[in-house]
């Protein structure tokens, strides 16, 4: 009498890919234009420079996109005070809690209305939408670091991000006017 042996095995595999092209990322950010002119209306200095989006600005972003919950339109620039020593400006920034940074008032009214335009259509995959200029009539001397941008007048709002001049502090004086852009940019190359 013979004996057959048979044997049987099955093997299933499964794989994900993700990122399949190399270099495939997103990015976001923004830029602050920020002109000096003085009383007799000579442009004083310019200059123009990149923002941290900070942790809470990110949040309100994805949360207000995604999830739907209360949009707010309005947005407002603030302008920094620049310590002598330098500014330094951290993911976990709030308005509410800034240790590295201090707001300067010295400019008639509450940090300005910010009026954005229309998005550009992704050029090739940029899509960036500015703010018209917003003008702080500076009424007095002060040292100025750079600017933020938040959604609100006071400090119970969202600060979205803040950046400082890339040439260092620049000195104001009464009469002078500060004429502050923003542009907010995603780049999906």
């Amino acid at each position: 009498m013979s004996t057959e042996k048979s044997k049987a095995q099955d093997m299933v595999s499964a794989g994900l890919i993700t990122f399949p092209k190399s270099g495939d990322s997103a990015s976001a950010g923004g830029v602050y234009t920020v002109t000096c002119v003085g009383p007799d209306g000579v442009e004083k200095w310019s200059d123009t420079f990149h923002n941290l989006v900070v942790n809470q600005g990110l949040q309100d972003m994805n949360d207000k996109y995604f999830k739907a919950s209360g949009y707010t339109a309005v947005w407002y620039l603030g302008l920094v005070t620049g310590p002598g020593s330098g500014t330094t400006y951290a993911a976990g920034d709030t308005l509410a809690s800034h240790a590295g940074w201090t707001e300067n008032t010295d400019y008639t009214g509450n940090r300005k209305t910010v009026t954005f335009g229309t998005p550009t259509t992704a050029d090739p995959s940029v899509v960036s939408n500015s703010a018209s200029p917003s003008a702080f009539s500076i009424t007095g001397t002060a040292t100025i670091a750079g600017a933020f941008l938040a959604s609100t007048t006071d400090n119970s709002g969202v600060l979205f991000s803040a950046g400082d001049f890339t040439g260092g502090d620049k000195s104001v004086a009464s009469g002078d006017t500060l004429n502050v852009t923003y542009q907010f940019s995603l780049d999906a190359a």
